[in-house]
């Protein structure tokens, strides 16, 4: 048995591609081999096998006899950032305990006390933009997810805690947003403690710090477990019990709410950011949603606002053509199997690749060009569209994410008039670990809109 179809571009040109040019990478080998390719993108790690067929990707995630396994990953790349007990990196037992404790969470009638915390901080961030001013959408978005995240997740509001965990999650995530910093999560042997000025020593000072606050308002917090009014994320995970009536601990809490954090405030901040850009790049496109939005009359609730057909078209096809995580986990081999023709060994990783399976030309056709209609017009497979992951590691809030998404690009889209400042196109380029819009995408303000009554939405597909 041998690797299918191994890459034949130097390891070292691999290795820089992946970290600094990602989406130039995958293209690069998809086309040598377009199904399935075999890549070394990190240093002694053995090499990954990226497919992105959606009959093998559904038979990796489909299989009964447990020939994939998700083993989570404990030496994975953000396992400094998230922690041990995080959910991404849990394994077995323990990652099923985990994951039914905080699934919940995300789902029920809180929904509908989230989507008006939302609008409301949609609204406050974009008052504050002068009319005729410049600004850069991703940092808007920003502001609006990671203040989304603070109030629904950790329960915090203004004041001195929250000011201060805000600026702590911002200084550290901006240690890892341009693509040479990442490769210190890449690269272990790159995580030298050199002191204070050095980068690992940096982000090591910066993570004490922000965890000492994060434990603070965890202990705080569960003096409190008693008050109705507490409806956050945090509050509910530490009331959860498993089947053993266990609760979590300070440090399983801390870790599950830097996961959150790290996986859903830079992806929903990047995905929004793009959102905005599409909508304003082709007029049309909010012209069709802003009908659709203006339909629906003053002040509609969240849900029904999230169940619109256009909108939801508009945020697939946005989470499609850049996907807020370019790969699934990891999938290891755990006996000898066959996949599309070639015979693959035990103990070989494999990643789905969600770039490339959205960028099939037999599925999207065109793929480089933004058409929300595709989704009013067919309906993809779980394993054609999969923009947050797939099977046991499918990313834990992507009902929350998509929630948000929806809700900040309905509540934008329908109540203020923006403008892009040119019509260059925006360059994706890796930020951390999604892909961003290389300028931020830059727009300016011109004031409130007045919506126009529509007797019904554009689109009745």
């Amino acid at each position: 048995m041998s690797l299918p179809n191994i890459v034949s571009i130097p390891v070292l040109k691999q290795r820089y591609q992946w970290i600094a040019e990602p989406l130039s990478f995958l293209e690069q080998a998809v086309k040598l081999h377009p199904n399935i390719f075999t890549a070394q993108i990190f240093g002694a790690k053995q090499p990954i096998i990226f497919v992105n067929h959606p009959q093998a990707i559904q038979e990796i995630y489909s299989n009964d006899r447990k020939i994939f396994t998700a083993p989570g990953n404990p030496d994975g790349v953000l396992k400094p950032l998230i922690g041990e007990y995080s959910l991404m990196l849990l394994d077995g037992e323990p990652h099923k305990r985990q994951r039914q404790l905080i699934m919940p969470q995300f789902h029920g009638e809180r929904m509908q006390l989230y989507g008006e915390i939302i609008s409301n901080i949609t609204d406050r961030v974009f008052s504050d933009i002068p009319q005729n001013k410049a600004f850069t959408a991703r940092d808007i978005t920003s502001d609006i997810s990671l203040s989304i995240m603070l109030q629904v997740v950790f329960g915090l509001h203004e004041g001195e805690r929250y000011q201060q965990i805000k600026h702590g999650i911002i200084g550290m995530m901006d240690l890892f947003r341009s693509p040479l910093a990442f490769s210190l999560l890449l690269f272990p042997f790159l995580q030298k403690d050199l002191g204070a000025w050095s980068p690992w020593g940096n982000f090591l000072r910066r993570r004490e710090m922000l965890d000492k606050l994060l434990y603070a308002e965890i202990s705080e917090r569960r003096s409190q477990l008693n008050d109705p009014n507490r409806v956050d994320i945090l509050s509910l995970l530490m009331s959860a019990r498993d089947p053993e009536g266990n609760s979590m601990t300070d440090k399983e809490l801390r870790d599950e709410m830097m996961t959150l954090l790290v996986a859903g405030y830079e992806t929903t901040a990047t995905a929004m950011a793009w959102g905005l850009y599409w909508l304003h790049h082709k007029p049309i496109l909010r012209s069709k949603l802003l009908e659709e939005l203006d339909s629906l009359g003053e002040n509609p609730d969240p849900v029904t606002i999230f169940k619109q057909k256009y909108l939801t078209a508009v945020c697939n096809e946005t989470l499609r053509i850049y996907p807020v995580a370019m790969t699934t986990f990891e999938r290891q081999v755990e006996e000898p199997v066959e996949l599309l023709g070639h015979k693959l060994k035990p103990e070989s990783y494999i990643w789905g690749c969600i770039y490339l399976l959205h960028h099939r030309e037999d599925l999207y056709p065109d793929s480089k060009e933004f058409k929300p209609e595709r989704f009013l017009e067919r309906q993809f497979s779980p394993y054609e569209f999969m923009p947050f992951g797939g099977g046991v590691r499918r990313c834990v809030g992507y009902a929350l994410a998509l929630f948000e998404m929806k809700l900040v690009l309905a509540h934008v889209v329908s109540r203020y008039n923006l403008e892009l400042l040119d019509d260059k196109p925006e360059k994706p380029q890796r930020r951390g670990v999604t892909i961003a819009p290389a300028r931020g995408v830059r727009m300016k303000m011109n004031g409130i809109r007045v919506p126009q009554k529509s007797a019904v939405p554009v689109i009745s597909k």
